[in-house]
């Protein structure tokens, strides 16, 4: 196969609306009313049921003569009362695919509240937002810069975490914070509006993501401590409970306890799978949270030369990046497909996790390869049960490269 060179032509990311999508449609009580051309609408609306929460998008429909000719706002108005008529209706996310200055929305002109519904415009224009992950940084702030309770009482042990994750995770959070004394955690992006007014009023807020850069300066600005890094391996794991129990003021030999009790479990887990994990993987994801995970592929003993996501470097991230780029991982921000293909032909790793078109790539020279979101977005990655689950699946696969071998010729068509 011919070395791909390096034209930069496919930069690596859904829609960004699609990412506030994610978090808007599933809020209970909530309809989409998306101001968009039909082009996007139709794009969306199949994402809206694939991904985001099997709901539909009410949508006026928009054309150039609506949009040019000055109509556009009088039919947004429209459609807004027409979906707060829906008593069930209690959340109306107004979503504007173009920036305010061309086809945009002036914000003004809506109302705040329609019936039983809040009203909230968010604007989710691909000229500005690169990505996907951080379109949902604009959608959670949004939600909390409308609605949280910033000016009510502060409840003194009460924490945001802040990182779409997979429900076992978020229990496994909140059973584990609970016995350091943690009275009440708030888990954002959350399915009920009431989430995010009660999360204005936490004490600090455990950012598990890196792109969530804007949603964590709402919470600085409003005297909110912010608490780097996630409970992903053994050392990560003991850092993030005693960070969080220092941020809040708990007890400190409770909280040591606890970290040093999960970092054991861990170690263990780790030490359990020393003998399969040999080898090389790369990761190339566009979910904006693959930096942590090669984290837990160092600890346990693989090499990855070479990590990419879609996302900028941003000071949430920065802990992960010098620990990865010391260990010896070339670390690619903004990343294009080509650059992922090219670090694939240079390492020939024993496993690709990247995107779909990176996989069939990888899959062609009979490397083992497995989408990115579908096999770690989707299971429990923290604490030991998460290590265990994510180590599990990439043992057996690396396990498995003779057969991917053997594989090679059904994705590589006949002359």
């Amino acid at each position: 196969m011919e070395k791909t060179g390096c034209n930069k032509l496919h930069p690596q990311s859904m829609c960004p609306a699609f990412g506030g999508l994610r978090v808007l449609m599933r809020i209970d009580g909530a309809q989409v009313c998306m101001a968009a051309d039909q082009g996007c609408l139709y794009g969306l609306t199949f994402v809206s049921h694939f991904y985001a929460a099997r709901r539909s998008i009410v949508s006026p429909e928009l054309m150039n003569v609506q949009i040019s000719g000055g109509s556009m706002i009088d039919d947004v108005r429209r459609t807004i009362e027409s979906i707060a008529s829906d008593p069930s209706v209690r959340f109306i996310p107004v979503i504007s695919t173009c920036v305010a200055e061309t086809a945009g929305i002036a914000e003004e002109l809506l109302p705040k509240r329609i019936g039983n519904a809040e009203v909230l415009l968010v604007r989710l224009p691909a000229f500005q937002i690169r990505t996907h992950p951080e379109a949902k940084d604009v959608a959670v702030s949004s939600l909390i810069r409308r609605f949280g309770a910033f000016n009510e009482p502060r409840r003194e042990k009460s924490l945001v975490v802040l990182g779409e994750i997979f429900p076992v995770d978020a229990m496994m959070i909140g059973g584990i914070l609970q016995k350091i004394g943690v009275e009440s955690v708030i888990t954002l992006p959350g399915a009920d509006l009431d989430d995010y007014v009660q999360a204005g009023r936490a004490s600090a807020c455990a950012v598990l993501h890196p792109f969530y850069e804007r949603t964590a300066s709402l919470f600085e600005s409003a005297g909110r401590r912010i608490i780097k890094g996630n409970p992903i391996g053994a050392n990560a794991t003991g850092q993030w409970i005693e960070r969080i129990g220092e941020a809040l003021g708990l007890d400190p030999v409770r909280v040591k306890e606890v970290a040093d009790e999960e970092r054991q479990k861990a170690k263990e887990v780790l030490a359990g799978f020393s003998s399969r994990l040999h080898g090389s993987v790369i990761v190339a994801g566009y979910e904006g949270n693959e930096l942590p995970l090669v984290r837990l592929l160092l600890e346990a003993g693989l090499d990855v030369p070479y990590a990419s996501t879609s996302i900028a470097p941003t000071s949430l991230g920065e802990e992960d990046h010098r620990l990865l780029t010391m260990l010896g991982t070339e670390v690619r921000y903004r990343k294009f497909l080509e650059e992922d293909q090219e670090a694939v032909l240079k390492h020939r790793p024993d496993l690709v996790i990247g995107t779909t078109s990176l996989d069939s790539f990888a899959k062609e020279l009979g490397i083992p390869a497995i989408y990115y979101t579908n096999n770690i977005s989707a299971r429990p990655i923290f604490f030991a049960s998460g290590a265990a689950s994510v180590l599990g699946m990439i043992a057996g696969l690396i396990e498995k490269r003779e057969i991917y071998s053997r594989m090679k010729e059904y994705f590589v068509p006949a002359d």
